[in-house]
């Protein structure tokens, strides 16, 4: 017995190699039940996320920008009002900030050496503006008008006449003034935004974090939109000199107050215009903001800050809403820059500012790899004349009325 154990021991001690061929395993039977997912109702991390994905989803997948626009939008909450035009000490730092916006002083090179502008003979144009200028100042009978309606009298009219008079006498040499361009007059331009984190403290949200929402309604005294897109004064990655500021308070302390009503988002027209993109705008400073009542405040160092401020969210507002026309937004950011400009004027003294839109990713989870930032090139006022005198302007300057013209000169690659 025990030599028939030790014969058949290294039998069984041996693997055997198997001959036949391997069979792959069969895939694993489709699950009867749907996937857990979590609940769209619950308070949880999980369903929060649920959620925003879904509503991104259902945005992406709208069949019109009519329709992702209304999507966007229908979401009301409390949201910060942001006044282009305001008397708030440095507020273009915190508008900088709430835009994402690097400000350069000067003017880029596109808008500053045009040379369609350099050959140009002034002496009509002049003749022209001082024109214009006369009529408003001198020869019309006005009455005295009310307690900061100054400027209704005298800019106002000036600059309605303006636009128009310089854009026919420039069609010859634009061809966007002749076919391609229409001027609005007292517009509508809102936009709509998220920016930063915040805790709900009261109500029955309290604790969640939630975006803090802006909206611009702004009312530009005209502008000038187009059919075909300016060209871009950089790429679209550059990076501008310049720190943009960071604020770590709410926008209560500027002061910014919060309101809700409906999220819109308009350039001044419909959707299905031909001219959805912009080319200028005019802006006319309020009588609260001249630079004679804020040297007569002692704020000679708030001179400059309503302009930035209001160049900034003024293009911001109008480009942001030119690019969403397009179907971009906070989660599809732009693939190519917005660029439009700005003529800020009193009346007397003018500033210019260009604006180059990159990103609109400005929500927290958009802009955590988000490398672009929003550019705008800003001039100092700069007085257009020194004094008018009976019927004639003394001291005109011929720099600023350059300036302008080529402002009006600048038009698409395509033309």
């Amino acid at each position: 017995m025990a030599a028939a154990r030790r014969s058949w021991w290294p039998l069984c001690s041996r693997r055997l190699a198997h001959t036949e061929p391997s069979v792959e395993p069969s895939p694993p039977p489709a699950s009867l039940y749907p996937p857990v997912v979590a609940s769209l109702t619950a308070k949880s991390q999980a369903a929060k996320l649920r959620r925003r994905e879904r509503f991104f989803q259902e945005i992406h997948d709208a069949p019109s920008v009519e329709e992702k626009l209304r999507l966007y939008g229908k979401r009301q909450r409390l949201k910060y009002v942001v006044y282009p035009q305001t008397w708030a000490l440095g507020a273009d730092r915190w508008y900088q900030h709430f835009t994402k916006t690097a400000f350069v002083q000067g003017l880029p090179a596109e808008a500053e050496g045009d040379s369609r502008g350099d050959g140009l003979d002034l002496a009509p144009l002049r003749s022209l503006l001082c024109d214009v200028l006369l009529q408003e100042h001198f020869y019309q009978r006005k009455r005295r008008p009310f307690l900061f309606r100054d400027s209704s009298q005298g800019p106002a009219p000036f600059l309605t006449h303006l636009v128009p008079a310089l854009t026919s006498h420039l069609a010859s040499l634009n061809p966007v003034f002749a076919s391609y361009s229409a001027i609005d007059f007292q517009p509508e331009v809102n936009f709509h935004w998220m920016r930063d984190e915040t805790v709900v403290r009261y109500g029955h949200r309290k604790g969640r974090v939630d975006p803090l929402r802006f909206q611009i309604d702004d009312k530009p005294h005209c502008q000038i939109r187009i059919s075909k897109q300016l060209p871009e004064f950089v790429p679209l990655d550059y990076i501008a000199p310049g720190e943009i500021p960071v604020v770590n308070v709410l926008p209560d302390k500027l002061p910014l107050f919060k309101r809700q009503y409906d999220n819109k988002i308009f350039i001044g027209s419909k959707v299905a215009d031909p001219h959805t993109y912009g080319h200028t705008q005019f802006h006319l400073i309020p009588d609260r903001l001249k630079r004679e009542r804020l040297l007569k405040l002692k704020l000679a160092d708030q001179v400059e800050v309503p302009c930035r401020a209001n160049g900034i969210a003024s293009l911001f507002a109008w480009t942001g809403a030119q690019a969403m026309y397009q179907g971009f937004w906070s989660e599809a950011d732009v693939t190519r820059p917005f660029v439009s400009q700005a003529v800020i004027t009193d009346g007397r003294y003018f500033a210019f500012f260009c604006y180059q839109l990159n990103t609109l990713a400005l929500t927290v989870e958009a802009d955590k790899n988000n490398h672009r930032r929003n550019i705008c090139w800003g001039t100092e006022s700069q007085p257009l004349y020194e004094a008018i005198e009976g019927n004639d302007v003394r001291g005109f300057n011929d720099e600023v009325l350059l300036q302008l013209v080529k402002f009006l000169l600048r038009r698409p690659k395509e033309l």
